[in-house]
């Protein structure tokens, strides 16, 4: 069984880590619920990252550039650009994310117990983990690419 963590409408299955890989590259699964944002607007400084549609549609920003993917599509997110993404439709999205190098899938493991709780996320928490995996995260673009794409509130 995949080792998985959930939290605001965003599954993640971890299925390569860097151990399994010698660093090269991690493995994710992400299951998006309908019309959910799956992130904000925001930059890696470290990791390239690569996600294939496996089932659905997803919505992706990738600097100014607005586009979906679906199924067998490959979209790539280098390191440095801004980039978001969504499940724009009715039905849970599934897409593959090759990350490299590796490391950074464990940003998702510390981030579900922050975001899973009852109640508002630690806001200093939440910097401070971004600041490990060195990551820039834009959250002021959360209402507006809510709204301009019909995404609902996390769950």
């Amino acid at each position: 069984m995949t080792d998985r963590v959930e939290f605001a409408g965003l599954g993640v299955g971890f299925l390569l880590g860097a151990d399994a890989t010698g660093g090269a590259f991690a493995a994710v699964d992400h299951v998006l619920a309908p019309r959910i944002l799956g992130a904000p607007m925001h930059t890696h400084a470290r990791e390239d990252e690569y996600s294939y549609v496996i089932e659905g549609r997803v919505g992706f920003q990738l600097g100014d550039e607005v586009r979906e993917a679906g199924p067998g599509e490959v979209v790539a997110k280098p390191r440095g650009v801004p980039h978001a993404f969504w499940n724009p439709g009715d039905e849970s999205a599934t897409l593959l994310e090759i990350i490299s190098p590796a490391g950074f899938e464990e940003y998702f493991r510390e981030l579900a117990p922050l975001l899973g709780g009852d109640g508002p996320p630690d806001v200093a928490a939440l910097g401070a983990l971004q600041a490990r995996y060195d990551l820039t995260m834009d959250f002021s673009t959360i209402d507006s690419l809510s709204a301009a794409h019909g995404l609902r509130p996390p769950e």
